[in-house]
Parts: structure tokens; sequence; C-alpha cells
């Protein structure tokens, strides 16, 4: 089970390395970056909240005349608190791959929607699909996202997103052995944010991150309900590329946060237990290429 998750994660690595390459040909602007994140204190529904993992991470942001691409790549790699198989000492392996595509309707009809505090409107459209080994779940999710986006006239960005959800899974359970057939949950709206603001505390940083507000998707593939889901995941960033002689932004490193209630949509008050409530203090570096 790890040695095929590998493989599907260096194929990912490899298609969005590719991607990125001919993005950015085509692009008015582009940044990819390779960055690693530690933190302790991870949790998963139905298990335990003082998990480690260290998360590999591979991101491409780039921009064209009429609208903008965002992909991201993690490759999350558990301790043994959240194990791959029943029994295992090896920690659980994860891919949990992201893609939004932002139309810009003031770019593409030639209006101006700007207004009050914001500067313009835009559509968005993506995915997300992930596959994890771990010792009871197994999770094969995948999720398609639509829905209208305000940008607001800030510093660097905020973008803000109203977005339909079409979210299936289709997991194994390693107990039983047997598999769930695909089930597709009910239709279900996001409020999302997305931002990037630099700013000065003496030395010139960036406040960065999203944040998530997901309404209940219905009853789970067993029958059990599910809950409104919080994900905020926040960092401050540091440029250290003038102190080793790089280009600007090549080089950062920062502190991460996330907070994270009723992972998944699991209830945590439920039989999903604390594991379903995660706040997880990390430590990030990243490369910019």
């Amino acid at each position: 089970m790890q040695k095929s998750m590998f493989t599907r994660a260096a194929v990912l690595a490899v298609l969005a390395a590719l991607a990125a390459s001919t993005a950015a040909n085509a692009a008015d602007w582009s940044d990819t970056s390779l960055s690693y994140r530690y933190g302790t204190n991870f949790a998963e529904p139905f298990g335990r909240n003082d998990i480690t993992k260290n998360i590999l991470n591979l991101s491409h942001a780039s921009g064209y005349k009429y609208g903008s691409n965002f992909f991201s790549a993690d490759m999350l790699l558990s301790d043994k608190n959240d194990p791959a198989a029943p029994g295992s000492s090896n920690g659980a392996h994860e891919v949990y791959v992201v893609y939004r595509h932002t139309l810009d309707i003031g770019k593409v009809t030639g209006r101006d929607f700007k207004y009050g505090p914001t500067r313009g409107l835009g559509a968005t459209l993506g995915f997300d699909l992930n596959t994890k080994s771990d010792a009871g779940y197994n999770s094969k999710k995948r999720m398609l996202v639509a829905g209208p986006t305000i940008f607001f006239d800030v510093p660097g960005f905020l973008n803000v997103s109203l977005l339909a959800l079409w979210e299936s899974n289709a997991p194994h359970n390693s107990f039983t052995n047997t598999d769930v057939p695909r089930y597709r949950y009910k239709t279900h709206p996001m409020l999302s944010a997305a931002w990037a603001i630099p700013f000065s505390a003496g030395i010139p940083l960036s406040f960065e991150g999203y944040a998530n507000f997901i309404a209940a998707k219905g009853r789970d593939e067993f029958g059990g309900s599910t809950a409104p889901e919080t994900n905020i995941d926040a960092q401050i960033m540091y440029d250290v590329s003038p102190f080793i002689g790089a280009g600007k932004n090549t080089f950062r490193v920062g502190l991460e946060y996330q907070y994270w209630r009723n992972k998944f949509g699991n209830p945590y008050y439920g039989a999903a237990g604390s594991g379903a409530f995660a706040h997880t203090p990390m430590v990030r570096v990243e490369y910019h290429f």
C-alpha cells in the first residue's frame, strides 16, 4: 500500500511540475515553490490528537490575461500514532491535491466590477482529491467546486469565494478488508477565503493562509450525521533570501497554525472524538523558483 502511495505521489509531482512549467511559459506571472512543514499535534477523526507529521508540498500559482491558476500537492507523512495498518508501527501516508482556476469576469467582459472595498469579481472552478493509507478508513476523496469569487482591494491579495461542493469518497476498511462503494454526499456550500498580505513589525513579514467554513453534507457513507466544518490555516512568513545572497522571496521561513473543527465533517462531540478537533502549530520553510 505504501509503495503504491509513493508511486502515485511521484506521478502527481511529475505531472504538477510539467503543468507548472507549461503554465509559466504562457503566464503573465508565475510562482512555483517547494515547502516543508512539521508539527506534533495533528489529529485524525476516530484516532488520536498527538500525531506528528512531516509534510512536503509542491505549489504553483500563475496569472494570465483572463484569470489565475493555483495548484497544490501535499505529501503527508504521519508517525506511528496514525498507523498505516492495524497493529503497524509505520505511520500513514497521504497525498492531497488541490486545483483552482479563477476567471476574472471584469477582464473577460471589459467591465469594471470595483465597488467599495472590492476590486473585482471572478468565477472559480476546481477540484480536491486525496488518497491515504491508514489503519481504518483509507480515504479516496474526490470533490468538484464551483462558485463566485470577490477580489478585495488590499496589499497583496484577499479573495473570498462562495463555492458549491460535490464530494464523494470510496474508503477501504483495513480491519474488515472491505471496500465501500463510492458514496456521494449531499451537495453543500463552502465560504472560502485565501490571502497573502504583507506587513511590517520592524521587519518585513507576510500574513498568509486560507479559511474554509463548510456546511454539513448530510449523512455519511455509514448513515451517520455530518457537522459543519471549520478549517483555518494561517502563517507568518519571513524572507531570509538577503542573508544568503538569493533573490527576493526565494527562501522563506515562518510559523503556521491550523484550527480544524469537525474535521472532514465528523462531529468532534460524537464518535469521532477529540481527533476531529485539531489545534496544530507548525514550522514552515519554502523555496520559490
